[in-house]
């Protein structure tokens, strides 16, 4: 993908940089094409699933995600909503936004939220907020993580080590597309619509199996071997920390250019047609990999065609599946103890045999 190039940056789970000071460019990445384009093409179509992205520390994941954040244009929102509302969605609004007659519009920034380890479930789903119930006597609902993270991101760096009452509690908003709270007196639901990134090292912990394959794309990033790519990194990481400002504007036609790309991409999608012959390798591959249900071939062939779309393909070719197969495929495969290939290695062999060398 032209312009789509990977960095490095702190892993470390610390505060958001200060307002004034810009992400590092999307476009400034250095290598780790797979993840680039996995999280490009979540930006595309949400219904992809969102991402998950392991491997080594230091090597982009959470850089990568709050810079296409900041890289997609601004949301249109419902004026003074607390979820976000979509002005154009009137299906998913809140019972607040229901209710308006008038609904002025804003634009805001498009928001990536962490979510800790160690949140509490009110902390991530919303709970009374005790100030206003101890000063006024009112039930009022204070928002958690999922109403900030509504048609945004929400990230979870080491997301192999998450609480098992919080991976219950993503399993139903993500399958749901709203999240419900009932508890001290309140009964409310909110759409909570969101892209799920996770990130971690596969070394400290696997996945629950039911969160993983609510992923719908999975890529390993490993740390550059060559002198080069190295040296390229460090090059430009030490350029943004030393003048923030200057190193963005460099990048700024970049930016806008894959930033108009992604718009294209978004209005072109629905457009781009399925033909069957893609739809019947799909289905072979995940035949020949024994994947459990259905998912991934949806997956695989929504990859598919917001690569078409992003690329300006008028169609998904069987091709096409190629690029996306791994990160569709990989993580949804049955451990085999007479096989001890990779995932990947599965997949790259089964796409070989299916779509030819």
């Amino acid at each position: 993908m032209d312009g789509i190039v990977g960095s490095l940056a702190s892993e470390a789970r610390t505060a958001p940089a200060a307002p004034t000071r810009q992400p590092y460019p999307f476009t400034a990445i250095v290598g780790q094409e797979e993840m680039t384009r996995a999280l490009v093409l979540a930006a595309v179509d949400p219904g992809i699933g969102g991402v998950l992205i392991l491997g080594d520390r230091g090597t982009g994941k959470s850089t990568a995600v709050r810079a296409l954040a900041a890289l997609l244009p601004e949301m249109s929102v419902v004026a003074g909503c607390r979820f976000g509302c979509d002005p154009g969605a009137p299906a998913q609004f809140c019972e607040s936004c229901r209710e308006l007659r008038h609904r002025p519009v804003a634009k805001v920034p498009v928001p990536v939220v962490d979510l800790p380890l160690g949140a509490t479930e009110d902390r991530v789903a919303g709970a009374l907020d005790i100030e206003r119930a101890l000063v006024d006597g009112a039930k009022v609902f204070q928002p958690g993580l999922l109403a900030r993270a509504n048609r945004g991101f929400l990230y979870i760096d080491e997301v192999n080590l998450l609480e098992d009452h919080l991976v219950d509690l993503l399993l139903d908003v993500a399958a749901s597309g709203e999240n419900v709270v009932e508890r001290e007196g309140i009964s409310l639901r909110h759409p909570a619509r969101f892209v799920l990134v996770g990130s971690g090292n596969p070394e400290e912990g696997e996945l629950r199996p039911q969160l993983l394959d609510r992923f719908g794309l999975a890529v390993e990033v490993r740390t550059p071997t060559d002198l080069a790519t190295r040296v390229e990194v460090v090059r430009r990481r030490d350029a943004y920390d030393r003048a923030p400002a200057a190193f963005c504007e460099s990048w700024r036609t970049a930016e806008a250019r894959l930033r108009r790309r992604i718009v294209r991409a978004r209005a072109k999608l629905a457009e781009v047609a399925t033909p069957d012959a893609a739809l019947e390798a799909a289905a072979r591959l995940c035949m020949a990999l024994g994947t459990d249900g259905l998912r991934g071939e949806l997956t695989l062939i929504r990859a598919a065609r917001a690569l078409a779309a992003f690329e300006g393909r008028e169609s998904v070719t069987v091709e096409a599946l190629r690029p996306v197969a791994s990160a569709a495929l990989g993580h949804r495969l049955r451990r085999n103890p007479l096989d001890e290939a990779g995932s990947r290695a599965r997949v790259d062999r089964a796409v070989a045999e299916i779509l030819g060398p």
